[in-house]
Order: structure tokens, then C-alpha cells, then sequence
């Protein structure tokens, strides 16, 4: 018998050396981000460390018996990537290859012999000895790893086990990085559709700030995914009336994205000018519950305000959504629009929206926002919340911008680096 060759062979290397070759292919091996990359390195390795003749590997993945495909061997002189080239995979049919693989057991021949019409018969051709190695997935052998010598009895049957297991080992690695190039892959296409969602919700979303007469105006959104349910709008009325609306969709992500844009539609097409408030969410209301929320647990707030400039006054509708803050400027007392408020949008089709009037003043600050703002966390698991966001308000000798961009940075300052769990909307408006 032949002495044999190989990575356990203790004759010709000693433990030192065999263990920095194994260290050093498990390195190289790591350093590896493309499965046909891994393969090719894998194989130059091997092929140091355990010298065979010939190398073909199989597989019957999507196959029946006895089908199955020659997935690579050493005799093609074409590179061929088994993942992205499949259909100029061999497809072969019976004889030993097939019964080995379908066997799902591992196997060694000191001599094996092949009929010349075996389908097989070109790739074993000159060679003598033989090990097939079955690569278990979910505990089948979808795919197997040949390994040839010329010479017979070449493979130790004693290193035989070391070989199987270290071949599957490998085996996983490679699968798991094709894995990796998969969910990469539809990561991607997700978060292109994603981007594309969000690209036409931020389009139903003002581009400016209107020019209201003694109000100035300040906006800032931001959603904590790609796409989201916050929701802010100007509707131009009437004896230069404007209706300034916010909202809230419960829940985040494409499908709050997706009542979002529901409810700017609902708005819009509510039958001629956008007033009273308590009418346009009581239309709003009775759609979303007939057509889009009676099967599910989504709801949405909102506020709803209608300015008359020339009396600086604000006529208000709400849908279980946060209270806005008013800072008197002139006397320094805080007050909350909280005098009508009723269920959120969606839950309830009998229900009806109130409305109140409430008088504003020259220097009054008004902030309208969703709960993403107050309900900001830092590290410490502490909530920014109301407080901190009235603290802010008192600083009346700034407009409306500048408000905004101190709630801003106040914001900041409290949450750090913890990044935005939720969908955060502020508008900010300033009585003049």
C-alpha cells in the first residue's frame, strides 16, 4: 500500500506545522465575502494540504432521483460559478455517482471500476482510488465531494472520518455565505422599495410653508424607518382661512406609510373647501373605518386647526391626538388645545369629531407634534417628554424657526446617539 498523503498525516508534518496550516486555511478562509471565491481558496488549500488527482463535486438540489448535476470538477478548464451559472451545469442521470449521492452516506474505494457506459465514467477515468463525501443539509445529502487518486488504496481509512467532518464543516461555511449573498440580495431590493415608498410619501408632504398673515410657521419630520405614519398638512380656505392639520398612524414602517397616504387622500377629496374641522374628520373617519381599518387594530390621530388671520383665531378639532402647547407669551402661562377631543381616526364609524375656538395673541407659541418628540428616549431609558419641551418654550424673543431648531437641539442634546424609535413631526407656529 501506498503511504498516504494528507492533513493528518502525522509522518509528514508534525503537530506544530499541521496547526498553523490549519490556522492559516481557517484565516484565509474567514477573509472570504463571495461563495465562489471561498470554493476556489478552499480547494488551492486542500489541494496543499490533502494532494488529490481529481476533484469533482455534485449535487442534487431541486432534483429527483436519479438526477443530479456536476457542479465542478478539475478537469473543466472554464470557471464555472455553480450559484450563478447553473443551467451550464451537467445534468447526468444513474449509475455510481447518483446511487453515492442519494446513498447519503460517505464512502471509500481502495479500486473502483466503472462501466464505460456509466455516466460517471468520464470523470473517474484513470483513476483508482476514491472518496465520496456527502454534504448534509437538514440531514440529506444535497451535495457530495469526490475525491480521486491514480494510484490505488491512495486514502487512509483512518483519516477517512477527520475528512468528512472537516469537508462539511467547510461545506456549511460555503452555504451559509451563499445564505448571506441571498438575504443581501433581497435586503437591497427591500430597501429600494422602501426608499421608493418614502421618496413618494415625503411628495404628499408640503414643500414649503404657506404665507399666512400674522402667523409664521416652522416644520421638521422625521420618520424612524426609511417610511412612515406621520402626517402634516396647510388646506387654503376661504376668506383667507387656513387649515393646519397633523396626524399620527399607529404602528411604523411601510405599512403606517401606507394610511398615511390613505388618510392625505381621504383629506383631499373631502367634498369642497376642508371645513369645519369636526367635518373633515368625521369623513375621514367614516372611510377609514368602512375601507381600510375595520380589520385591523390600526387608528390614526390627528389635530386639526382652522387660523383666521384676521382674528387670530383657532378653530380645532381632535382625534385622540396630543394636546398642542400654547406659551403666552404676554404673561408666561402655558395652556393645552385639549378642549375637543374625541377617539382617534379609524376606530369608530358612528363616532363624531366637536370643535372649539380658541382666541390667540400677538407672541403667542404654538407646537403641534406627534409623540415621536415627547416620547424620545436616551441611554438611560428616560423619556424627553413634556417638560423639557415646555422649558423650551419659554424662550419667547425668537421666531418660529429658531423655536423650532431649539426644540431641535434640546432633543438632541437628551437622546444622544440613540437613534429615533419613532416617527417624530413638529410644527411650530408664532402669532405676530
Amino acid at each position: 500500500m501506498n503511504a498516504p498523503h494528507g492533513l493528518f498525516d502525522e509522518v509528514a508534518r508534525d503537530w506544530p506545522e499541521r496547526l498553523a496550516l490549519i490556522v492559516e486555511t481557517m484565516k484565509e478562509m474567514s477573509r472570504q465575502t463571495d461563495p465562489q471565491e471561498m470554493s476556489r481558496a478552499y480547494g488551492k488549500r486542500m489541494q496543499t494540504l490533502r494532494p488529490t488527482d481529481r476533484m469533482v463535486s455534485i449535487s442534487r438540489r431541486d432534483l429527483k432521483s436519479p438526477w443530479y448535476r456536476v457542479t465542478r470538477c478539475t478537469l473543466w478548464t472554464e470557471d464555472i460559478n455553480p450559484w450563478r451559472d447553473r443551467d451550464r451545469l451537467p445534468l447526468l442521470q444513474g449509475g455510481l455517482f447518483a446511487e453515492l449521492l442519494y446513498g447519503d452516506e460517505p464512502h471509500l474505494f481502495d479500486n473502483v471500476q466503472l462501466a464505460d457506459d456509466d455516466p460517471a465514467a468520464e470523470y473517474v477515468a484513470g483513476m483508482r482510488s476514491l472518496l465520496a463525501i456527502p454534504m448534509y443539509d437538514r440531514g440529506v445529502a444535497l451535495n457530495m465531494v469526490l475525491f480521486m487518486r491514480e494510484e490505488a488504496n491512495a486514502f487512509s481509512h483512518e483519516q477517512f472520518p477527520e475528512i468528512v467532518w472537516m469537508s462539511n464543516l467547510f461545506g456549511r461555511a460555503t452555504h451559509n455565505l451563499v445564505l448571506s449573498e441571498k438575504l443581501k440580495a433581497a435586503y437591497e431590493s427591500v430597501d429600494y422599495e422602501m426608499k421608493v415608498v418614502a421618496d413618494i410619501q415625503r411628495s404628499l408632504l408640503p414643500t414649503k410653508m404657506p404665507d399666512i398673515p400674522t402667523l409664521s410657521l416652522a416644520a421638521f419630520y422625521q420618520t424612524s424607518h426609511r417610511a412612515g405614519g406621520d402626517y402634516y398638512d396647510f388646506f387654503p380656505l376661504p376668506n383667507g382661512k387656513w387649515g393646519i392639520l397633523i396626524a399620527d398612524v399607529s404602528g411604523h414602517g411601510t405599512p403606517a406609510a401606507v394610511i398615511m397616504a390613505v388618510t392625505h387622500s381621504l383629506a383631499h377629496t373631502h367634498t369642497g373647501p376642508a371645513t369645519p374641522p369636526g367635518h373633515l374628520l368625521d369623513h375621514v373617519n367614516r372611510h377609514l373605518t368602512s375601507l381600510y381599518t375595520a380589520q385591523s387594530d390600526t387608528f390614526v390621530t390627528a389635530f386639526y386647526g382652522i387660523y383666521d388671520p384676521a382674528e387670530r383665531s383657532l378653530t380645532y378639532a381632535s382625534a385622540g391626538h396630543n394636546p398642542p402647547r400654547l406659551k403666552r407669551c404676554i404673561d408666561g402661562t402655558l395652556a393645552l388645545l385639549d378642549g375637543a377631543t374625541s377617539l382617534p381616526l379609524g376606530i369608530s364609524p358612528a363616532q363624531t369629531y366637536r370643535e372649539r375656538t380658541y382666541r390667540l395673541m400677538p407672541g403667542d407659541q404654538l407646537v403641534l407634534y406627534t409623540d415621536g418628540i415627547t416620547e424620545a428616549y436616551n441611554e438611560h431609558g428616560e423619556m424627553f417628554g413634556l417638560t423639557r419641551l415646555d422649558k423650551v418654550l419659554e424662550n419667547c424673543a425668537i421666531g418660529a424657526s429658531d423655536l423650532l431648531e431649539s426644540v431641535l437641539a434640546a432633543l438632541k442634546e437628551f437622546t444622544g446617539s440613540q437613534p429615533a424609535h419613532d416617527d417624530r413631526t413638529l410644527l411650530v407656529a408664532k402669532i405676530s
